[in-house]
């Protein structure tokens, strides 16, 4: 049976919960969340790993319009948001339209009806399925398949796809992995029910969840081996809990939040100027943090292992003050020359050590590069969405993509950041996409589609800024594609962001079922500084 709805949403993380709070605001009722977890969060509910937490201040952390005086500590961890956003779904009335256990398999748009056909499955029967075939998240499903559970169908008119870049766990390539007798879990998939007192435990990966899970494994752990294939650079995390009296504060006075909330914001805008601006300006930021690795770490040889060799900024740069003192401690081995194969329960470095090992753990975070899974999204003419990015990925103000009408991506390409909170980029992505169904709704369009040369241009223009940043430096991240095209971070102020995204500019886009459009002037020219609300 095909259901219908007007709009379809994708994920109860902070993009899918924010648009459908705006969506209700505005009027719109007849929209549903599709949800493939057993409860709301997204990332917050799906990445439960021990020591999880945020690293944007929580008062930043959150939607400007929910703004919360009850957080316990400057940087929120992982059950609080998740409680967060749970608070926001109820409050604003989302219950009624979010589906849990629901897997979207796909989608594809048919252009005789103007509509997208969205295919969805029972979430744990698929995860079933996928466990007895032996696939991975992000792996294309065999729809030939007589063994994949049975599929459901939804119509809709719009689709707005909140699942987040870093939603795909990545899985390293390591010969006889398959031979491993052992325990071996990805971060993301954490197994609590797995008692890690007294056991040999390989952490692979150095990444911002590593960073966090470390510690607390080194506290459980008989012996763990850290391999590193990069050393990340660690600020100081100034973190505290927030006292009784702030809070009441922030209850009784809500300005006194907002007033924390754009300190914070400003002060952290500044760090564009370095990645972006002069990268030199950074070289503040690196003296801080070798003084962080010197003021923790004794051991001149450790203190070696840890030193990166590249520009600081390149790479995502993580906050931590227990990282370091986990590694020093005499059962913690951080192993730098690879892993050249597994054994049964033995794992062999890149110079033929052999160490036996009870459990695995993947600290090798997301597929960035690869956000929407193969045979996922399919748009005009039933093109897959990653044979149209196959040079990278790309949209038009991270949101649109020429190809595929009526479908919105929040948190697209080149929308994150390497400074501040997504959650600004998110609400400025919700309010142009909220402008654009206004605009079709008042103009009687029933297809809005970038125009190819303006997704060109604004593509273009984003390069050309990302060329002179620190992330391209010559590091090797998740923030650039095989090809060395940063598909991933937006290059400058986000108050910048925001100007591009207040208003939906129909001129740029094709549209179809109503009066056109005159004809695209230019693409909007840089605005002039202004302090956004």
């Amino acid at each position: 049976m095909t259901q219908t709805t007007r709009i379809a949403i994708i994920g109860t993380g902070f993009s899918g919960l924010g648009m459908a709070i705006k969506l209700k605001e505005a009027g719109y009722h007849d929209f549903v969340i599709l949800e493939q977890s057993d409860d709301i969060g997204g990332t917050w509910h799906q990445n439960h790993y021990p020591g999880c937490a945020c690293d944007v201040q929580s008062a930043l952390y959150s939607f400007s319009f929910e703004q919360n005086p009850n957080w316990s500590r400057m940087f929120a961890q992982q059950p609080e948001i998740k409680a967060y956003l749970k608070h926001c779904a109820e409050k604003y009335g989302l219950m009624e339209h979010i589906r849990l256990n629901t897997h979207v398999t796909g989608a594809r748009y048919d252009e005789a009806s103007s509509t997208w056909t969205v295919e969805t499955c029972d979430s744990p029967a698929l995860w079933r399925y996928m466990q007895a075939k032996g696939l991975k998240p992000g792996d294309r499903l065999d729809r030939e398949d007589g063994d994949l559970p049975a599929l459901d169908t939804l119509r809709a008119s719009v689709v707005v796809s909140g699942m987040g870049g870093l939603s795909t766990p990545a899985y390293p390539e390591i010969k006889g992995i398959e031979s491993f007798t052992g325990k071996r879990f990805h971060s993301q998939d954490w197994d609590h029910d797995y008692d890690l007192r007294g056991k040999r435990v390989a952490v692979i990966g150095t990444g911002a969840s590593a960073i966090q899970f470390v510690p607390e494994v080194a506290r459980e752990a008989a012996r763990l081996d850290l391999y590193q294939r990069t050393p990340p650079w660690i600020m100081p995390k100034p973190d505290r809990a927030i006292r009784p009296l702030e809070k009441r504060l922030f209850r009784m006075v809500p300005q006194s939040l907002n007033a924390l909330r754009q300190s914070i914001y400003w002060t952290l805008e500044a760090r564009v100027l370095g990645f972006v601006g002069n990268p030199r300006i950074l070289k503040i930021g690196e003296l801080q943090a070798r003084r962080h690795i010197r003021s923790q770490i004794k051991d001149k040889e450790l203190r070696k292992k840890v030193t990166p060799d590249f520009h600081f900024g390149c790479k995502r740069v993580l906050i931590s003050n227990n990282y370091y003192p986990a590694l020093a401690q005499d059962h913690v081995d951080v192993v730098t020359n690879g892993i050249r194969e597994v054994r049964g329960n033995v794992i062999v470095d890149g110079q033929g050590n052999e160490r036996q090992v009870d459990c695995i753990i993947y600290g090798t975070g997301f597929k960035a590069q690869d956000p929407v899974p193969a045979g996922m999204i399919f748009g005009r003419n039933g093109q897959d969405l990653l044979d149209a990015w196959k040079d990278g990925a790309e949209a038009y103000k991270g949101t649109a993509i020429h190809g595929f009408p009526n479908f919105f991506m929040l948190m697209g390409p080149n929308t994150g950041l390497g400074h501040s909170s997504m959650v600004y980029m998110i609400e400025s992505q919700i309010q142009y996409v909220l402008d654009a169904l206004k605009r079709m709704d008042g103009e009687g369009w029933s297809t809005v589609e970038v125009k190819q040369d303006a997704q060109s241009r604004y593509n273009a223009s984003i390069h050309a800024k990302l060329g002179d940043s620190v992330w391209q430096t010559g590091c090797k991240s998740w923030y650039v594609n095989e090809n060395g095209k940063n598909t991933t971070l937006w290059p400058g102020f986000t108050w910048q962001f925001r100007q591009q995204t207040r208003r939906f500019d129909a001129a740029q886009y094709r549209v179809a079922g109503g009066a056109e459009v005159a004809a695209a002037p230019a693409l909007d020219r840089e605005p002039a500084l202004a302090v956004q609300g």
